[in-house]
């Protein structure tokens, strides 16, 4: 809620407890090809041809619908091709797509904000088209033996495309798709003894890749340069055991005076699994210099920086200097309700890719046993705690606490979520502002210290085994 007096408009949270129509129609006919998918499309059963004749009806009157009845009456007999294969995967893409929109359109009428009238240009571009297939090839097995079917022998069959996907930039998007896919398959492996099956993820993970062995469907055309001023929100810090990434969202303003739009900038870094909390900054940290101006409550210039039409600042900092102070609470009550939303390009249209900036207060906060919700003008909205990262200031109980949040609107089983980015609240009678990426420049926390000291020595020792290695 962000009140009239202060800039703003007033937030309609009403809208985000509403039924969407055709949401859950939509939703249980992806469930019902995830299902098919799960037990293995090499001899399927009744209920799986079920699954996939729901998948087709589903898309009946689009463009789509002539060959997914194809590719869903081929599947059920146990004969369906990589080509039809991949439309099934499009199929389901294409659904969650719809519902990517609905909540888009839901989220815009509760913000007031309207989105980007800019599309996102088609993919072009060559690459190799072998390697392609040879992706395709692996993925069509693995929908044969389906979730419950697979073992080393299935999973393992990725290896080689991936290492030979690596060494090519173009390439690298679904190479690392693959990596992380094969991975998380091989640790469950074999898949009949599993007791739970991640199906929804796993079919989202499956029909992404496959539409990536589409020639071109990986390239990020770059859409202009942006100059202007930057005004950091918020930082969202992901950090999984071998890798780390910080998203800077932020409003920029063009020099030329057109409307504000948001924006987010991005560093991704591979990290050892003893590297944890706090000191995942320091990896970060020399490849973007934005990590130090949202520490230090800065804006920067930009001249030329290249852009992506879903509004990625493709980070470079030749073309970014400090500015002069911003306050994270001042941009959003002020700039923030004039801004645009980004454009999506069409395989990012997907439920769990929303993640729209918005800014709260006037709220009250309710914390139960694990869960937190803010009553926004007397109707409720859960906040996703779990998310904010321990290598920050910002806690559950500092959230609980706060009178004002800045946060990240997200759609997470069933329902709107906020993650928090910053919060004010008050300390020893003191207002103050906490943010989750208050570390990401340095700091002079112990908690902070402590555990960048840690990270320091641990990277230390890595380097020095590593020397010792390529001495050797």
């Amino acid at each position: 809620m962000v009140p009239a007096d202060e800039g703003g408009g007033l937030m309609r949270a009403d809208l985000l407890c509403e039924t969407i129509a055709g949401l859950d129609e939509a939703l249980t006919a992806v469930d019902a090809f995830d299902r098919a998918l799960a037990a293995g499309l090499l001899r399927p059963q009744p209920a799986q041809a079920a699954g996939l004749t729901e998948l087709a009806r589903a898309v009946e009157g689009t463009p789509l619908a002539a060959r997914v009845a194809e590719a869903a009456e081929k599947a059920a007999d146990g004969a369906a091709s990589e080509d039809q294969f991949v439309a099934l995967a499009a199929a389901r893409t294409a659904l969650l797509g719809s519902v990517h929109d609905a909540l888009m359109t839901r989220v815009e009428e509760a913000t007031g904000r309207s989105g980007s009238e800019e599309s996102v240009p088609a993919p072009g571009g060559q690459q190799a088209v072998n390697l392609l297939a040879a992706a395709r090839s692996w993925l069509s097995d693995l929908a044969r033996s389906g979730w419950q079917g697979i073992d080393h022998d299935v999973v393992s069959g990725s290896a080689q495309v991936v290492s030979a996907m690596l060494p090519d930039p173009a390439l690298r998007r679904l190479a690392t798709l693959l990596d992380g896919f094969s991975a998380e398959l091989a640790a469950s492996c074999p898949g009949a003894a599993l007791e739970r099956i991640p199906a929804r993820r796993w079919a989202d993970l499956w029909s992404r890749a496959m539409l990536l062995t589409l020639p071109g469907a990986a390239d990020v055309p770059m859409t202009g340069t942006a100059t202007g001023r930057l005004l950091p929100l918020g930082v969202d810090l992901q950090e999984h055991a071998t890798a780390a990434q910080a998203q800077v969202h932020a409003v920029f303003e063009p020099a030329d005076g057109a409307a504000p739009r948001l924006v987010r900038a991005g560093v991704s870094v591979p990290k050892p699994d003893t590297v944890v909390g706090a000191g995942v900054w320091q990896l970060l940290r020399p490849h973007m210099s934005l990590l130090a101006a949202v520490s230090e409550g800065r804006s920067m210039d930009l001249v030329g920086m290249p852009v992506t039409a879903e509004g990625d600042l493709v980070w470079s900092d030749e073309h970014a200097r400090p500015s002069e102070p911003a306050d994270a609470f001042a941009t959003a009550r002020v700039a923030l309700p004039t801004a645009t939303d980004a454009a999506t390009a069409p395989l990012d249209r997907h439920p769990a890719r929303i993640a729209v900036p918005v800014f709260l207060e006037g709220y009250a906060a309710q914390k139960g046993d694990d869960t937190l919700t803010f009553t926004v003008a007397g109707h409720p909205l859960a906040v996703d705690t779990d998310r904010i990262p321990t290598a920050g200031p910002l806690t559950p109980d500092a959230v609980a606490a706060s009178g004002a949040c800045i946060g990240l609107l997200r759609w997470d089983a069933g329902t709107y979520r906020v993650q928090p980015l910053a919060v004010e609240t008050t300390v020893r009678k003191k207002a103050v502002a906490i943010h989750a990426g208050g570390w990401a420049g340095g700091t002079t926390d112990k908690a902070g210290v402590k555990a960048e000291k840690a990270a320091t020595d641990a990277v230390a020792v890595l380097r020095e085994r590593a020397g010792r290695l390529l001495r050797k």
